[in-house]
């Protein structure tokens, strides 16, 4: 597949401030070093815990941070050097949805006038905005004379269906949806996800979905990148991650999701140790001091790279056990077939930790 988007090595560091006068005491690594291709018309979920840095990335990409290092490119454009008017140029074809639906519209605005947003940035006449704002209103589920309504006169679903429309109104060919139904009821989430995936069918954007749930990301995406505190430790298919993951990390979250069969039992992979501080990261591998398997000659110095799995060079995962790194090093139990159980649970009398889904 042709990658729409390239981004190579890329860091961004936040200053931690504190003091009376707010001085610099520590930086936090959001995104340290992600190398990734997004390819035109897939769904891609980007997953992982709070504060792993997935929403930054989805914002690195799209322009809104500049990065401290690094080179994004968007179907061959250099995104990070990119000027005001290229800026604008590059807005038209990369748009977003932000998580909260609350939040993300002008209360004073009406919605029409949000909608339309995007539409005036780009010098669209007024005439071509109103039956724009119309025709994407009915795309996303809404009536055409919601259009006069204020946000306060929506609901929650709602709501975000006009985040998308004002997404969408520009024609973009890739969106990044940021946890966009995070926010939301859970009778209300199915909606939003089929209308999600309906759209990208139909329209042929490419759709990086930013998320912390699983079973969300299984429903709708088409390939899984796994975020452990501002790098990518495994990504791959869909098919791939949830049937034959081999990252630890990504072992755990899996077994977090529910079984909806009560019949049916998953064994949970509880994790020792709480999640380390992105103010001072563990050497070596980030996830070794929680990890089941981890190898203190190796896991405890040596950064593990992205490699391929077996032979499948579209699955990758940065483990030095279970990517083969180290042949010498016994890796432990492997994962078993499907999505059951993958790794056994430590001993009970060991303080644990359960990993957030």
């Amino acid at each position: 597949m042709t990658a729409l988007v390239e981004v190579r090595d890329l860091v961004k560091t936040f200053p931690v401030r504190s003091g009376v006068f707010a001085k610099a005491s520590g930086s936090v690594r959001a995104v340290d070093g992600v190398s990734l291709d997004i390819h035109a018309g897939e769904v891609l979920g980007l997953v992982g815990e709070s504060g792993c840095g997935k929403s930054t990335l989805g914002r690195l990409v799209l322009g809104l941070l500049a990065p401290d290092s690094g080179t994004i490119r968007f179907d061959g454009r250099d995104v990070v050097s990119a000027n005001r008017r290229r800026l604008r140029e590059l807005r038209r074809d990369m748009q977003i949805v932000f998580q909260d639906p609350y939040s993300s519209l002008d209360p004073r605005a009406t919605v029409g006038d949000s909608v339309a947003e995007g539409l005036r940035a780009q010098g669209v006449p007024a005439g071509q905005r109103q039956d724009r704002v119309e025709e994407v209103l009915t795309l996303v589920g809404l009536e055409p004379y919601h259009a006069r309504r204020y946000p306060h006169q929506f609901s929650g679903g709602q709501r975000q269906r006009v985040g998308i429309a004002r997404a969408l109104a520009v024609e973009p060919r890739f969106l990044v949806a940021d946890e966009p139904v995070s926010a939301l009821d859970v009778s209300i989430r199915s909606q939003i996800l089929n209308l999600l995936r309906d759209l990208q069918a139909r329209l042929d954007f490419t759709l990086v979905f930013v998320a912390h749930d699983l079973s969300v990301v299984e429903h709708l995406c088409d390939r899984v990148a796994v975020m452990y505190l501002g790098t990518i430790v495994e990504i791959g298919t869909r098919d791939e991650v949830f049937g034959n993951a081999r990252h630890p990390y990504t072992q755990a979250l899996l077994s977090a999701i529910p079984v909806p069969d009560p019949t049916r039992a998953r064994s949970r992979v509880r994790l020792t140790g709480e999640l380390p501080s992105p103010l001072d990261p563990p050497s070596g591998c980030r996830f070794h001091p929680r990890c089941p398997i981890a190898r203190r000659a190796v896991c405890d110095v040596e950064v593990p790279t992205l490699l391929a799995v077996a032979a499948v060079p579209a699955h990758l995962a940065s483990c030095h056990l279970r990517t083969g790194a180290h042949q010498d090093l016994d890796p432990g139990p492997g994962p078993g077939p499907g999505p059951g159980p993958f790794l056994p649970s430590p001993d009970p009398t060991t303080p644990t930790s359960s990993c957030p889904g």
